[in-house]
């Protein structure tokens, strides 16, 4: 058996990010950009008025003086004349102060008579003029890899860039084996179950940002599973579910010797340990435990890594965070082991009950707690390495 952290390293050297493509703003969200892009303007693209008021060219004028109002511009709307002193132009939030005008006095501290305006006795030091390019210039960048959010869209909107360059979402292929299993729906015999686990994967493969295929339930011949890696094809990454451990039934690896290679088989965790990995053609093949929790905390510890790796981003363990224990532990056995955990006000608390075929649990948890292999018992208030789900 390997460690976690070595079955990653095997994982990512399976994987490459995939090629780029253009898309429209619209389509960019929560995709990763595949390349720098460059603002097409500055933001703001002239001299702003940041309130409602008048612009005047003094930039330090007396309380009490008097100017006359020369024209009025507004947001969409420039005044193009210049502002000299003792003027004035009645100008509103956003809209391009005019040549001449060095700063904006607000409109509470101006009473007006006519064309006239009058300072009050002690004017708002201003000068509520935000520069040109004073949030981004233009040819300012937005480096890559970075996952778009609503905020980056935004900014790019602001820099003029309709289409983005993004890696194209990665193709994962899943296949669940199995005599037991049938599909949600059908009417099992009371031999069988439900293939639960191939939909869990995929709402994490499409959450994360690839594309999931669910193939066929790949039944336990030979011929069946070669059949499933065989529609498999033109995927980035063939995730298999069940069929990778050592029984008679279990023929994954078998398979696969004949159609591509194997890079490990077996790792040091719980739940998790058939844990299988290797490659079918021009894919990357990851071939998790049966178990329904086995089968999700695999999902997360190594099949969203790589996918992250897939689109461009940092090939990096998922991000872990500290928290205290709620309450205590008992001590670990000789491998790794992600406790189903939830959070509180007062820390973690792992669940009493942590069989690798409790969905249920799982669905309630909202944390991993990570323990590293024959880590002592631990007391309440200690601090312990957590994953978030």
């Amino acid at each position: 058996m390997i460690s976690v952290a070595e079955a990653l390293e095997h994982l990512f050297a399976l994987v490459a990010p995939t090629e780029a493509e253009t898309v429209p703003l619209r389509e960019a969200a929560a995709r990763v950009l595949a390349a720098p892009v460059a603002a097409a303007r500055a933001q703001p693209p002239f001299d702003a008025s940041a309130m409602d008021g008048y612009a005047i060219y003094d930039e330090s004028p007396a309380p009490g003086a008097v100017f006359r109002v020369i024209g009025e511009a507004a947001a969409g709307h420039a005044w193009t004349g210049r502002i000299g002193p003792g003027e004035a132009v009645r100008i509103f939030t956003g809209a391009p102060v005019p040549e001449g005008g060095r700063r904006v006095v607000i409109q509470e501290d101006v009473t007006r008579e006519g064309v006239m305006i009058t300072l009050s006795d002690s004017p708002d030091p201003g000068p509520y003029i935000r520069p040109k390019g004073g949030d981004f210039a233009e040819g300012a960048t937005i480096e890559a890899p970075r996952r778009l959010g609503p905020a980056d869209l935004s900014l790019l909107a602001a820099m003029n860039i309709a289409r983005v360059p993004i890696h194209r979402r990665p193709v994962v292929a899943l296949i669940a084996t199995g005599d037991e299993l049938v599909q949600p729906g059908e009417t099992p015999r009371p031999d069988q179950i439900i293939a639960s686990n191939t939909y869990g994967l995929a709402a994490m493969v499409e959450a994360e940002g690839g594309v999931a295929r669910l193939l066929p339930i790949a039944r336990d011949t030979r011929e069946a599973l070669a059949q499933a890696f065989d529609l498999a094809a033109g995927a980035d990454l063939v995730v298999t579910i069940g069929g990778a451990s050592v029984g008679d039934h279990d023929l994954v690896g078998a398979v696969l010797g004949e159609h591509g290679t194997r890079t490990f088989y077996k790792v040091a965790m719980r739940p998790g340990k058939p844990l299988m990995a290797g490659r079918v053609g021009e894919a990357a093949m990851l071939g998790l435990p049966g178990n329904p929790v086995s089968s999700l905390v695999c999902g997360h510890v190594f099949l969203l890594p790589m996918l992250r790796a897939m689109l461009g981003l940092p090939a990096e363990p998922a991000a872990r965070r500290k928290a205290p224990l709620a309450a205590p532990l008992g001590p670990n056995g000789p491998r790794e082991h992600y406790m189903r955990a939830r959070l509180s006000e007062d820390g973690v608390t792992a669940f009493d009950r942590q069989d690798s075929s409790l969905l249920g649990i799982l669905a309630a948890a909202d944390a991993l707690i990570v323990r590293p292999p024959r880590d002592p018992a631990r007391e309440a208030g200690e601090i312990v390495d957590i994953l978030p789900l």
